[in-house]
């Protein structure tokens, strides 16, 4: 039985807001995304290269000892709890993560339906293709990043080559997942952290935009060729079917079986929501 993270995050963008890219928030440290890369290097230091497996069990035996003898003596810090969990996954992780990122068994027909042998579609390829994989071991949460997408200026020809790089990558990854029958358990969501202004910034490029803009999902209970909701005429602002971020949360947690009015996590002296006081479920798109 392999044994990999619930959560995984391929190639995170680390140089602006790091780990709070695919952070826990106020979840223990445990539950946060475990960093995967798409090219060569896969994991970092996942072979011990200085000791053996016995004796590196000795020492991860070790360690969980001496931190929570720490933790008994000062209990308010759950990092180290998470650090110590984190040093078991990693161990048991070194057998399971090389065959799972290994791509050279798949065969070439699936490297063209994701073109990985495409130079513009490579390296998203490569993500989408790992996300399968990932998914057929039990990974429960898979984050994907595709950066460059802020276009202050130039935004026709900047926009036309992002899109080029993520197409046939996500299109082959929806084909690939219906085929092989995980689509309807397998909730997609794509999305960026906000939109474009209407209007001109810089030279040929758009602002900011966080009151209208798109997100679309597939599979996992959605239903299909639907699109809900609308801007306005200029596309400045939602005006049919808005959505506020906690009705999102609140849709996506019902899509996983899970009612965000009764899923809480005690801190800082409350029980808090994901979707805190508000949220709603978006019952209008689900199958």
């Amino acid at each position: 039985m392999k044994i990999l993270p619930g959560f995984v995050t391929v190639d995170p963008i680390v140089d602006k807001g790091g780990a709070m890219n695919y952070g826990s928030a106020f979840l223990p440290a445990t539950f946060q995304g475990t960093r995967l890369s798409s090219g060569s290097r896969g994991v970092p230091n996942i072979a011990n290269r200085q000791l053996t497996p016995a004796d590196q069990r000795r020492q991860l035996d070790f360690i969980p000892r001496a931190n929570r003898r720490l933790l008994k003596h000062d209990p308010g810090h759950p990092e180290v709890e998470g650090l110590v969990q984190s040093y078991e996954l990693a161990y048991r992780m070194q057998t399971s993560v090389p065959e799972t990122l290994d791509l050279s068994r798949e065969p070439q027909h699936i490297r063209r339906l994701y073109g990985l042998d495409d130079r513009a579609t490579s390296q998203f390829g490569t993500q989408c293709l790992l996300a399968r994989r990932l998914a057929e071991q039990g990974v429960r949460f898979i984050q994907l990043t595709s950066a460059g997408w802020d276009h202050h200026n130039d935004i026709r020809p900047a926009l036309g080559g992002r899109a080029v790089t993520i197409d046939k990558p996500i299109a082959g990854l929806l084909a690939d997942l219906k085929q092989r029958g995980l689509l309807k358990d397998t909730l997609v969501v794509w999305g960026g952290e906000f939109g474009r202004t209407p209007n001109s910034d810089n030279n040929g490029g758009r602002g900011h935009n966080n009151k209208g803009y798109t997100m679309w999902m597939a599979g996992g209970g959605v239903k299909r060729g639907l699109r809900y909701g609308a801007t306005d005429e200029l596309g400045r602002e939602a005006v049919e079917g808005v959505m506020h971020t906690a009705d999102l949360h609140a849709t996506i947690l019902h899509l996983l079986g899970l009612d965000h009015e009764q899923l809480t996590y005690r801190y800082a002296g409350r029980d808090f929501r994901l979707t805190d006081t508000a949220g709603r479920v978006a019952r209008e798109i689900l199958g």
